[in-house]
């Protein structure tokens, strides 16, 4: 069975739906996940306390959970309007470049959108509810301003309408992106201390963003704080 086909046939209705069910899976998968390494991770915790669970924190991650689902549906509307291409034959050597490419740039326009967000004006209005986590907790990462939500995954369209990406990579690449995004908000260290030789955005090097918010705009990678002048280790 074609895969792009059966979703092709799909309504209107039916596409709402399935936007629903698939962003309320990946944010539960989220907690999960974050649950699960907090449980189970034998090193100490970055910060002595979590951040404590706010119920204007949950209403506020539920929000984002239905704005993702909104992107998803503007995704889907440019698909079947021919501004996004994709496919679903290439190769496993051209799937992997693609996922490499996709997470390269995704991780340089997150620094300058992230950068940008820090500047005060912006940062006032935008991303400062973030920022109340000075250390984190399982929500965290869904704790945003409706409007970075937007530029997020409105940065993740622009991108793949540069280039007829297999759906395959477009779907690798956000399930790496949720991941990362829940790992860098943990408060253990979930890295072996050996990949900050690698230029990886590890747990800590986000947690120390979150104690120094001029510090640390990296999300996959700390390559770019590296050359900007933005890095603590």
């Amino acid at each position: 069975m074609n895969f792009l086909s059966f979703f092709e046939d799909l309504s209107w209705l039916e596409w709402i739906v399935f936007s629903l069910a698939a962003n309320t899976f990946l944010y539960f998968f989220s907690i999960g996940l974050y649950l699960f390494i907090d449980k189970t991770c034998p090193k100490n915790k970055i910060q002595t306390t979590d951040h404590p669970l706010l119920k204007s924190d949950l209403y506020l991650s539920l929000l984002t959970l239905f704005l993702n689902s909104v992107v998803m549906l503007i995704g889907v509307y440019l698909w079947r309007s021919g501004w996004i291409s994709l496919n679903e034959s290439k190769t496993t050597l051209a799937l992997l470049v693609e996922i490499i490419l996709l997470t390269l740039v995704m991780d340089l326009l997150m620094y300058i959108f992230h950068y940008l967000a820090h500047h005060a004006f912006i940062y006032k209005i935008l991303h400062r509810k973030h920022h109340e986590h000075t250390s984190t907790n399982f929500l965290s990462l869904f704790v945003l301003h409706p409007f970075e939500t937007l530029g997020f995954g409105l940065m993740i369209i622009f991108v793949v309408m540069l280039h007829d990406f297999s759906v395959f990579s477009i779907t690798v690449y956000l399930f790496i992106n949720l991941i990362w995004g829940t790992i860098g908000h943990l408060n253990r260290e979930f890295f072996p201390k050996w990949t900050e030789k690698l230029f990886l955005g590890t747990t800590k090097f986000h947690n120390q963003h979150h104690l120094n918010e001029h510090k640390n705009f990296g999300f996959y990678t700390s390559v770019w704080d590296r050359i900007f002048g933005t890095y603590k280790s």
